[in-house]
């Protein structure tokens, strides 16, 4: 888990805008566990079933709304999480309960990244289960995985306490210009505004990841993702179809289920097709950054695929 103090290397540059991402979207299942009970009582994106106004699901729709806006009178604990998957599953109910107990210090909010990920990749969800803390419109830390009770109370108090602070702005306005032009689907201007980072400081990671985000929004451009998943699951040597579904992965919050996909066809494939493989591999890695454990695990079985 990250250090409790704020941290900002794993967020997008700057303020984090989701308006871009108001409009309709389907109703989210509850991520992390299965309906149970039938469906909620509430509208997508309010008060859980049981009028628990400390949990709310959370859409495209409603985000603004359900996270930013509230996180401007207390603390918002955003859960990326997807039914079925174990470990979001059984971290899921812990987060809820202490949510419920909390006497309205804060509140859950859900997002199911099969649901919306559009909002995974905004947050730059690269596993689940994820949480993040939003604090005054920001996000302000964060951390993959599961951990024990008392560690996650430890975390909890940590973001109540840091209900007051101010995140800075970015040094580099430009870099909030990219970022605003990829998420409103303006990928022509972002691959300028990134480029033009670059050129003038060829070290930048945020620019890189950022110019790698363009080229897998290129790539899954019109692409339909359960029928590019389906397509890649029937034919498991098409490379072409393996690196498409990986993309989808990657934006859907799921990169270590792509990395894994990818380093899996390394080691079933030879000569030109190999290499293909793997620079789309490390194109991906650009997006997390070096610093992202899972980016860390996949090199290595990267390296021991090739060698």
């Amino acid at each position: 888990m990250s250090d409790p103090r704020i941290t900002s290397s794993i967020f997008t540059r700057g303020a984090v805008d989701l308006s871009t991402l108001r409009g309709p979207a389907p109703a989210s299942s509850r991520p992390g566990t299965p309906p149970q009970g039938g469906p909620s009582t509430g509208a997508p994106g309010g008060p859980t079933a049981g009028g628990n106004a400390a949990i709310v699901d959370v859409t495209e729709a409603t985000i603004q709304s359900e996270v930013l806006e509230r996180s401007m009178a207390m603390p918002v604990v955003v859960f990326f999480g997807a039914a079925g998957f174990p470990e979001s599953d059984e971290f899921a109910p812990v987060l809820e309960r202490l949510a419920a107990e909390s006497d309205g210090a804060w509140v859950l909010a859900r997002v199911d990244v099969q649901q919306s990920p559009r909002i995974a990749q905004m947050f730059r969800v690269q596993g689940i289960p994820m949480v993040y803390a939003v604090v005054g419109g920001q996000p302000i830390d964060a951390f993959s995985g599961v951990v024990g009770e008392a560690q996650l109370r430890q975390w909890l108090q940590a973001v109540l306490k840091a209900g007051g602070v101010t995140v800075a702005e970015p040094e580099d306005p430009r870099l909030d210009e990219a970022d605003d032009a990829l998420m409103s689907g303006d990928l022509d201007a972002a691959e300028r505004a990134y480029r033009k980072i670059l050129a003038d400081s060829p070290a930048d990671a945020a620019a890189e990841a950022g110019l790698a985000q363009v080229g897998v929004a290129r790539r899954v451009a019109g692409a339909d993702p359960a029928t590019a998943l389906a397509a890649a699951e029937s034919a498991p040597d098409d490379v072409a179809a393996q690196l498409l579904a990986a993309d989808i992965e990657v934006l859907s919050g799921l990169a270590e289920q792509a990395y894994a996909r990818l380093v899996g066809l390394v080691r079933r494939t030879a000569g030109e097709d190999r290499e293909v493989v793997r620079q789309h591999l490390v194109s991906l890695f650009t997006i997390a950054g070096p610093d992202d454990p899972a980016v860390a695990s996949a090199r290595r079985a990267l390296a021991s695929a090739l060698f």
